[in-house]
């Protein structure tokens, strides 16, 4: 029990482990797409929005460059004189207009835009690409990333705006977020935030799914837990173990078939013990005749002559003969009956069972006929185990049948494609009750509930004739249609059929 609960814990432990993995390597890609899209969105958003903002600031310096004739004293117009707050698509929304400092000369520039905190870094460069104002220079603005006298690639110089006088190129004004000047820099702040809150999500769904599947993986261990201790009861001997069946999944097949195999094992264990109380009841009977026949003569009470050696003899024959039935059906269900296939008449060989029992059915006054349909074809088959089935089926029929019965052979050949000949015997006999029919191949079986030898055989007969026709690879069955509503006429009829080779 204790092995079956580390097992069971160690179960767990692989499963919950392999989930809680599931679950993270989930989380770590989300997170990471997640964040590398909002990243990128954002990044969009803040490079449109630069462009729509040089887009209108580029008429100003146009304004600028032509009354300066020239980008000199740019940086101070650039510094001083123009506001960006207000613009359009600014996210503080405060409204001052595009034009305010229009027509200063000198003395006054655009300073740094400011959008709630968020520096607006502003880059003008020359009709060539040559970087000549860059606020990144600014006094108080760290200079580390200064472009000024830089040469700025096409791409670069396409994600701001064209500064055009009297459609001539005369520059490029380029907006873009610049340094973080004073308190927290909202563009970094939102996306901390976005980030810290798929980070929060991300856990949040883990841990709900994790209590989830620690739910279903419970509810699904638990036909398995029932099992487990089911197979533990049969272990120890408790055959009468069930499982209950709760759903028609894969688990619902386990435990069907689970239960099946308990029925199985209890059935075969009913069956072995049956077998054993039989063998025990049939033995008994020839070597207790023995033991009191020898016991008497050697008390003086029998004499020892030919008429109770005969006696002791015939019991003795009877106990060989049960012991050699034993072994036969032993060998024929492990499959190791040597059978000597070869080439044979049926037709002759009934006719040679039908000549050997005509004295017996004469002496008890009953018929026995042959019918063969057609010319039959040839089967390989041993004939002597054959032989040996036809007598148990024509010795148990006479057995059956009164006198003035009838019991009659026949033989034909099935349909084409079964490739198969059907042999049947059928007597006239009082018939099988339809409660005994699905047990009469059985081993020791007898429908006369008594069990007396004479009356019953030793209940070998059957089950030998079962063994032999299905180790030839035909099958065998009974019909007893007297107890049918639309009884035929005739007791029992036991049917068997052997392949034809083509």
């Amino acid at each position: 029990m204790g092995s079956s609960r580390r097992l069971y814990n160690s179960l767990i432990l692989k499963l919950m482990g392999a989930f809680l993995l599931v679950i993270v390597i989930g989380a770590l890609v989300i997170t990471f797409l997640t964040t590398q899209a909002t990243q990128n969105a954002f990044r969009l958003y803040t490079t449109q929005n630069s462009q729509l903002i040089a887009e209108r600031l580029a008429p100003d310096f146009a304004n600028f460059y032509v009354q300066a004739n020239s980008w000199q004293g740019v940086d101070a117009f650039m510094q001083t004189s123009l506001t960006l707050e207000g613009m359009p698509g600014m996210m503080n929304g405060v409204g001052a207009g595009r034009g305010q400092g229009r027509g200063a000369t000198n003395g006054g520039g655009p300073g740094l835009g400011w959008m709630g905190g968020m520096v607006q870094r502003l880059i003008l460069a020359d009709a060539q690409g040559r970087v000549i104002a860059d606020t990144a220079s600014f006094p108080g603005v760290n200079a580390e990333n200064d472009l000024t006298g830089s040469q700025l690639s096409a791409d670069e110089l396409a994600s701001g705006a064209s500064v055009t006088v009297n459609n001539q190129l005369v520059g490029s004004l380029i907006v873009a977020p610049g340094d973080q000047r004073t308190g927290p820099n909202p563009a970094s702040t939102f996306l901390n935030t976005v980030n810290r809150s798929i980070l929060i999500s991300v856990f949040i769904a883990g841990v709900v799914g994790l209590l989830l599947v620690s739910l279903f993986f419970f509810q699904i261990t638990a036909p398995i837990r029932q099992m487990q201790k089911a197979a533990g009861a049969i272990a120890k001997g408790d055959l009468s173990q069930r499982v209950l069946v709760r759903s028609k999944d894969e688990l619902g097949d386990l435990a069907e078939s689970f239960n099946h195999m308990a029925t199985s094992l209890g059935s075969a264990e009913a069956q072995r013990q049956q077998l054993l109380a039989d063998v025990a009841h049939e033995l008994r009977t020839p070597l207790a005749v023995i033991q009191a026949n020898a016991e008497a003569m050697q008390d003086g009470v029998l004499p020892i002559d030919l008429e109770q050696v005969n006696a002791i003899h015939a019991e003795t024959l009877l106990l060989g003969r049960l012991i050699n039935d034993l072994r036969l059906i032993s060998l024929a269900e492990a499959g190791e009956l040597h059978l000597d296939r070869r080439a044979a008449d049926l037709t002759a060989l009934l006719q040679s069972v039908l000549e050997r029992f005509q004295p017996q059915c004469a002496q008890k006054g009953v018929a026995l006929e042959l019918s063969v349909d057609g010319h039959l074809s040839t089967v390989t088959i041993d004939t002597d185990r054959m032989t040996q089935v036809l007598n148990n089926l024509v010795s148990n029929a006479l057995r059956y049948t009164p006198e003035g019965g009838k019991i009659t052979l026949h033989a034909a050949c099935l349909a084409e494609g079964d490739h198969a000949v059907q042999v049947s015997v059928t007597d006239t006999g009082s018939g099988i009750a339809l409660d005994d029919l699905p047990w009469v191949f059985d081993r020791f079986y007898r429908a006369d509930k008594s069990r007396a030898r004479a009356s019953g055989g030793s209940g070998l007969g059957l089950a030998i004739v079962k063994q032999l026709v299905e180790a030839h690879g035909g099958k065998v069955w009974v019909e007893s249609p007297i107890y049918q509503e639309n009884g035929s006429g005739f007791g029992t009829r036991i049917n068997f059929t052997l392949p034809v080779e083509m």
